[in-house]
């Protein structure tokens, strides 16, 4: 690669940068218009469901029932604007989150290297890029060195170009290797990128497993409910009701097993959760990828700054000559150099080996507000404070050597060179892991005991080496040939302690039956240690090296799929080999990741977990989540949400398929009697009841935060319907509901001097299906708390932890009084207040609930240990 020709650019000065920007506006393209509301509202009328219900009020008023056909239109009406004020309030909630992850670029202002937010570049910045970056704006290139830039998403090819210096870089693009200084010519709706947005859409995503397993629920439901429904008009036919009758008698069994607020229950569960979730540094940025995550069965973590602090120290420095240890605080500068003999030499020795280190980096340490903060790469700020600690002025004694050339940190070479003048006399500088450098000096066999003692010890163990340039070579020659003349300076040993609170997160991994792995570029010796200090690694669980693990997919699994496995030397393309063996496994796996070349490691993981303070805008944007603090204990976090947001959909289910039971047993009663037992509920009070009473509770159920037993025991995957929730919704509570209900119609009825097969008088009849009505609603309100868990009975705990739910109780209990009290709305209904004996049995629903509820989950729980609570 020739070096530059061009000189670089100063960079602007602050109040240049910010008259630009008053007169270019921001760099950022015009947001996308979000789909109109009304198209929106349009949508959640007309879906399946909905038109289903259409027909059947179109019917009704052809019937001559234009009651029935007003209500269900209304029926129809507010389930479709709820849902559409949830989807709209989720668009808008997922817009927010996706604010709270800013891109920022690294420029020259004032001539010091800051960051700014990429919505404030502007024409004539210098902007410092380097692999991982996102380019943020159109881009003349100025210093480029082994630059290779990503530019699929504009021109769809998938292998990366190499730019020249003198060629343009385009906003959207991402580097993928090497450095480059650049200068902004276009930002916002002046970029190409802003060209080709505005004759474009963006295809929409295909649906999701939580999508497609959604769908198919609704489905099954909804072909069930209008065969029940065909079946009983046939019944009511054979009975000899005429076709209006026979039609009420269909469109109430249909009305009855319509889920209408599943969808929006379940949308509403996700936005709250990931709502919840940003608010504890866990960035969701596809809203299934939630439920996803509380499937998750094998953890893929990275080491540095995840499980451990990701603020490095030089701690200890050996060079031929002897060794020194480091002391300091944080990124002070101030620091002691303690030579281990101290006629060794080895101070000096370690000063030539801090200037060559800090030569070869990028990252620093700035005063900002009173302190010292670090810009770059941790590694790389160490190795700045080491140099400070050494009283060496990095950036001011390298004066006379100017950078003629710089190979940036390659993962597979696993070094980085640097080039300094003068011209005739230059020097190779090269830091890197030191399996990777110390064989370029044949005399250095010394550090190989050196570099095992530092990795016991939990350090992370860089190698430098510098020599002259081999005679001949060309300063632009390939890396390879620059450092044949190189010998080793020494080893810094860099310490990066665990973060809090690792510890017990990976212990809540091991309760949740998630399985852990270390996959680091670290020496093996350092990534055991520290994977021993965190209990990551377990007893007889194995280190492997990367280079060493076996070739086919099936031998790569075997290997891997152990618990408590450490994976060293890593590259990004192992990473993805792991991912694909694991899932083969049957696994759903979590991988993490920062670096520009873990985008299809991300991609293959059912999780891609990216860091969002120091991984890569690559990185990110292949990433379902993002954790803003980098922290192992986050994904956690996100995985108990997971686990909750799966569990409140079958929350919701159960409660909902209980009401189902209970709302249809009348019409069977009345269909299996021939009609010698009136019908206790009618299709206004189903709706009533379906709407009305019942909505807010499935929603309160459907935001129910995560329970203490969350993690415990391994996660539940598979259908949302399965024997569980249709065993207690059809064997358990939904007749316990259904049994209160018919005892308490019939007994008002026999008790107001009806007979089997006789016409209960209008009054009699509408006393009775009051209560039969309101057996049903203060069924439900107590199903609303036994559904809070699947192992715990309804008890004085079952009053804490979800407000949301005691307030839609409430209201609850306030539209009862509204449906039975408040005239018109009984006549609407076709029913009137219970009798003194009808509230008394219809009291008995609370308590019959509860008795069912308790005798289930004792039956479960007994012989078994206890599983994770729904």
């Amino acid at each position: 690669m020739p070096t530059t020709t061009t000189p670089v650019p100063a960079g602007l000065s602050s109040a240049v940068a910010r008259r630009r920007l008053e007169l270019d506006g921001p760099n950022s393209l015009p947001a996308p218009r979000p789909p109109a509301p009304l198209l929106l509202l349009l949508l959640q009328l007309t879906h399946f469901f909905a038109l289903m219900l259409w027909v059947a009020a179109g019917l009704a008023v052809v019937g001559g029932m234009p009651a029935l056909g007003v209500a269900i239109a209304v029926v129809i009406v507010v389930n479709g604007v709820f849902a559409f004020v949830q989807e709209y309030r989720a668009d808008r909630a997922g817009q927010r989150l996706q604010e709270l992850l800013p891109l920022y670029a690294t420029v020259l202002r004032d001539g010091h290297r800051v960051e700014v937010p990429a919505a404030e570049l502007v024409r004539g910045d210098v902007v410092l890029l380097a692999a991982g970056d996102r380019i943020c704006a159109d881009l003349a290139l100025h210093h480029v060195d082994g630059l290779a830039v990503d530019e699929s998403m504009l021109s769809g090819e998938s292998a990366p170009v190499r730019p020249a210096d003198g060629a343009t870089a385009y906003a959207g693009t991402f580097v993928v290797q090497g450095e480059a200084a650049a200068v902004v010519s276009a930002t916002g709706t002046g970029t190409r990128l802003a060209g080709i947005a505005a004759m474009t859409r963006q295809a929409r995503r295909p649906p999701g497993p939580l999508a497609v397993r959604l769908s198919q629920v609704v489905r099954i439901v909804a072909v069930i409910a209008v065969l029940v429904g065909g079946v009983f008009f046939g019944i009511a036919l054979w009975l000899g009701m005429d076709l209006t009758q026979g039609f009420l008698l269909a469109v109430g069994v249909t009305v009855a097993l319509v889920p209408e607020g599943l969808l929006p229950t379940v949308t509403l569960s996700l936005a709250r959760a990931a709502h919840t979730m940003a608010g504890r540094h866990a960035l969701v940025r596809r809203l299934e990828s939630v439920e996803t995550l509380g499937s998750t069965t094998v953890i893929c973590t990275d080491k540095t700054g995840t499980l451990t602090a990701g603020e490095m120290s030089a701690v200890r420095v050996w060079t031929p000559g002897g060794a020194v240890t480091v002391r300091g605080s944080g990124y002070e500068p101030a620091g002691v150099v303690e030579p281990e003999d101290p006629v060794s030499g080895a101070g000096r020795a370690t000063a030539e080996l801090a200037m060559a280190a800090v030569r070869c980096s990028t990252g620093r340490i700035v005063s900002r507000d009173g302190r010292w903060v670090p810009l770059g790469d941790p590694m790389e700020v160490a190795l700045h404070v080491l140099a400070l600690r050494c009283g060496l002025d990095p950036d001011a004694d390298g004066s006379d050597r100017p950078e003629l050339r710089r190979v940036a940190f390659d993962p597979v070479r696993r070094r980085s060179l640097v080039v300094v003048g003068p011209p005739g006399s230059e020097t190779v500088l090269v830091t890197g892991a030191p399996d990777a450098v110390v064989p370029l000096d044949p005399a250095a066999a010394a550090a190989g005991p050196e570099t095992d003692r530092m990795g016991r010890r939990g350090l992370r163990v860089l190698a430098v080496a510098a020599g002259p340039l081999p005679p001949g070579a060309a300063v632009d020659a390939d890396p390879a040939a620059l450092e044949g003349r190189v010998r080793l300076l020494g080893l810094v040993g860099l310490q990066d302690p665990p973060r809090e609170g690792v510890t017990g997160a990976v212990r809540a991994c091991r309760d949740a039956h998630i399985a852990l792995m270390m996959i680091t570029g670290d020496h093996p010796l350092t990534a055991r240690a520290i994977a021993e200090q965190v209990g990551l690694a377990l007893p007889g669980s194995p280190v492997l090296v990367a280079a060493e693990l076996p070739p086919d997919e099936a031998g790569l699994a075997a290997a891997v799929d152990v618990d408590g496995a450490v994976v060293a030397r890593a590259t990004p393309e192992d990473k993805l080999r792991i991912a694909r063996a694991l899932r083969s496994r049957g696994h759903i796996v979590a991988m993490t990741g920062d670096g520009v070349n873990d985008g299809p490691a991300l991609r293959e993981a059912d999780i891609g977990i990216a860091m969002g303070r120091s991984g890569t805008d690559v990185a990110r944007e292949a990433a379902d989540l993002v954790l803003l603090d980098d922290h192992f204990a986050t994904i956690v976090t996100a995985v108990r949400y997971g686990r909750a947001t799966f569990t409140n959909i079958r929350r919701f289910l159960t409660y909902h398929l209980t009401d189902n039971v209970a709302e249809l047993a009348p019409f069977l009663v009345w269909g299996l009697s021939a009609g010698g037992v009136p019908l206790a509920l009618g299709v206004l009070q189903i709706l009533a009841i379906d709407i009305g009473t019942d909505l807010l509770p499935a929603l309160a159920l459907g935001a129910e935060p995560p329970s203490d037993t969350a993690l415990r025991g391994p996660a539940r995957t598979g259908r949302l319907l399965d024997r569980r929730v249709l065993g207690r919704a059809f064997g358990v509570i939904g007749p316990t509901e259904a049994a209160v209900q018919l005892a308490a119609f019939v007994a008002v009825l026999v008790a107001g001097g009806w007979t089997w097969g006789a016409d209960a008088p209008a009054p009699l009849l509408a006393a009775a299906s009051g209560t039969a009505f309101t057996v049903v609603v203060l069924g439900q309100l107590a199903n609303a708390f036994a559904c809070r868990s699947e192992r715990r009975a309804v008890g004085p705990w079952s009053l804490r932890g979800n407000p949301l739910l005691l307030g839609a109780v409430a209201v609850e209990l306030a539209l009862l009084a509204v449906f039975l009290l408040v005239p018109p709305v009984p006549g609407v209904l076709g029913h009137a207040a219970p009798p003194p004996l009808g509230w008394a049995l219809a009291a008995l629903a609370i308590p019959a609930v509860f008795a069912a509820d308790a005798v289930q989950k004792a039956v479960q729980r007994r012989g078994r240990p206890p599983g994770a609570e729904l």
